[in-house]
């Protein structure tokens, strides 16, 4: 069973990873480095680097090891990347990542369509995978997409995660990410799973990730954590979605997770230029913000100490 973790939530940025697979527009190794360190700087705690993925199939993670090249071991330890294969792992690791995020879905055709094999296949590949990332004392996640709803099997049962999440091949994984892929969970759905995977699976660290096709991602995210997620995951202007899952469309926004959450790293001038940095980069990418909170923060509510103009600060002023 796992225990209630009564450490601050933690947020991952997977900007640079979901956040990028459907964008046209692609980002030089040089502006993703910027990125990361812009988001250690601005206190970030954690990263979700690249994807090993295919770059024919996902041309905008095709530079993810000259990222990790670039980076040094300090800011490797904030940054994960996402593995679907021993493979996957035996190279990351060779470029110097040791944080990996090994994905599966719990329907059988997402899975195929996601990394073109059979959910068991993946499931009977991961003790090699574990292997691996022991070999070179890194830590792998347990990632499930589709935890909540398919585009191809339709509503996930909730006892299909579970036996994933107890599977003894699951053995040596430190964090279970719930993903729900296509944005179509509410927030007493999240709660629940959550719970039971809290109650009724290993003990280790629980990971949600959502996104806000539905327009209910912050409340997911949320209800994710009062059930005992202490990681949630966000892209800067609600960047991102699946290429292989029909009907996805951004994460939930990391500006509107904090805003949310108010870590106690996250204060006004943090928050200005966490919305610049967006700005900069969508723009970049010719794609919408979809932020409330960053919308908010361009209000001419100057008298609210979280509008732009009213928290400015040139020292947190992004450097990009």
């Amino acid at each position: 069973m796992n225990t209630a973790d009564t450490a601050p939530v933690i947020l991952r940025d997977v900007t640079l990873r979901d956040g990028l697979q459907l964008t046209g527009k692609l980002l030089s190794t040089e502006r993703k480095v910027a990125v990361v360190r812009e988001l250690i700087r601005l206190g970030v705690p954690e990263i979700e680097l690249g994807s090993m993925a295919r770059a024919d199939l996902v041309p905008p993670m095709a530079n993810t090891l000259e990222v990790a090249a670039a980076l040094t071991e300090q800011e490797l330890e904030r940054c994960w990347v996402w593995v679907a294969t021993p493979g996957h792992v035996a190279k990351a690791a060779a470029a110097g990542l040791r944080n990996f995020q090994y994905c599966l879905s719990a329907s059988d055709q997402h899975n195929q369509a996601n990394i073109g094999r059979s959910t068991e296949a993946s499931l009977a590949a991961l003790p090699e995978a574990v292997r691996y990332t022991q070999q070179v004392n890194g830590k792998i996640q347990l990632c499930l997409a589709t935890s909540f709803t398919c585009p191809f099997d339709g509503p996930v049962p909730e006892e299909r995660i579970l036996a994933i999440a107890n599977d003894p091949r699951a053995a040596g994984t430190c964090d279970i990410v719930i993903c729900d892929t296509l944005g179509q969970a509410y927030p007493a759905q999240v709660g629940s799973l959550i719970s039971r995977v809290r109650a009724e699976t290993p003990a280790r660290r629980i990971v949600y990730h959502g996104h806000d096709t539905w327009g209910l991602g912050v409340a997911n995210t949320l209800a994710a954590i009062a059930s005992g997620a202490a990681v949630v995951d966000g892209a800067l202007g609600g960047l991102g979605g699946c290429p292989f899952a029909p009907g996805a469309s951004g994460n939930t926004s990391t500006e509107d997770i904090l805003f949310a959450t108010r870590p106690n790293w996250l204060n006004p001038q943090v928050f200005a230029a966490l919305v610049q940095l967006s700005e900069s980069l969508l723009g970049e990418l010719g794609e919408p913000n979809r932020s409330k909170s960053a919308q908010g923060a361009r209000s001419k509510a100057q008298a609210f100490e979280w509008v732009i103009n009213s928290a400015q600060s040139p020292a947190c002023e992004p450097s990009l």
